[in-house]
């Protein structure tokens, strides 16, 4: 191929194609657990979380409900990922040999929301959230009531999956009505992929009973939790928000420095080939999600 700027145009739309097709293709798990959320700014404020409005029955004045109560704020950040293609491989038409690269930079920046979400699941025992408190913690503050807990410590099975959802479906809000969460979504990292077959697809339990909490939850294994291999997490992901939420400010952009007068041509007889894109995520409502660290 003779080095043009005709013939470069073109193979950067080739490779755009490519990249274009793999990203929409491409398989993303937090859609099921995360909240979406456009950004305009560098960074965004989420004061209303942690005061949900509920229905009241109208006597008098309206109440307005202060959706200011706490301060919990994500900023964006950069990500790239960028390959280069060799001079000689364009001059001497080998430049499919780059095909599976394009198509693995859509697959990395198409999941990439998964790494910072689910590292948002493997931190929360730790990472604080909206109230000030751990994501995983046993005294969330609900005003003048008892604090409340979505944290345990029991390893995953039958019996400590009956105390989880029973747990969630147990939570109240500041005026002490029940918040009707219903779990619907158990994750768990690869090592515990058989425990949680078994709690949630087995006709029967070890002892011999029929398992009645059978096609109670849908299942998630992620292999980004590998390295907690005794956690598992228990989320209700029907609720308007959900527990975790993805903050988009500029979504990926496939892009190219490859003019044949750019420096790095000149330099290295390199074309370059990326994709960019500006977002974050942080927690959302902890009242949705459960957590057990499994060291006990």
């Amino acid at each position: 191929m003779i080095i043009n700027q005709a013939n470069i145009t073109s193979l950067y739309r080739g490779f755009s194609a490519v990249f274009k097709e793999a990203f929409e293709t491409a398989s993303a798990l937090y859609p099921r657990i995360a909240t979406e959320v456009p950004s305009a700014s560098r960074q965004e404020e989420y004061n209303w979380l942690g005061r949900v409005p509920r229905m009241r029955e109208w006597l008098g004045e309206r109440v307005i409900q202060n959706l200011s109560a706490y301060s919990y704020t994500i900023k964006n950040r950069d990500w790239e990922a960028t390959v280069a293609v060799d001079r000689n491989d364009v001059e001497d038409d080998a430049v499919g040999i780059y095909t599976p690269m394009v198509r693995a930079l859509a697959d990395a920046s198409a999941t990439h929301p998964d790494e910072l979400v689910f590292d948002l699941l493997a931190g929360g025992f730790v990472n604080l959230c909206y109230d000030g408190r751990p994501f995983f913690d046993t005294a969330h503050p609900t005003g003048d009531r008892p604090a409340q807990s979505n944290k345990a410590t029991a390893a995953l099975s039958a019996t400590s999956y009956a105390a989880a959802r029973a747990a969630m479906m147990s939570l109240v809000d500041e005026s002490g009505k029940p918040l009707n969460v219903v779990p619907d979504l158990l994750v768990v990292p690869p090592q515990l992929e058989k425990a949680a077959l078994e709690v949630l697809r087995a006709d029967l339990t070890a002892d011999g009973t029929s398992n009645i909490y059978k096609n109670s939850a849908d299942l998630v294994v992620a292999p980004y939790l590998a390295g907690s291999p005794d956690a598992w997490y228990l989320l209700d992901t029907k609720k308007p928000v959900k527990p975790f939420i993805f903050q988009r400010r500029k979504a990926a952009v496939f892009v190219s420095k490859d003019t044949p007068e750019d420096e790095g041509v000149f330099m290295k007889k390199e074309f370059l080939f990326g994709v960019d894109s500006r977002d974050n995520a942080g927690y959302g409502l902890w009242q949705l999600a459960y957590a057990s660290d499994g060291s006990v």
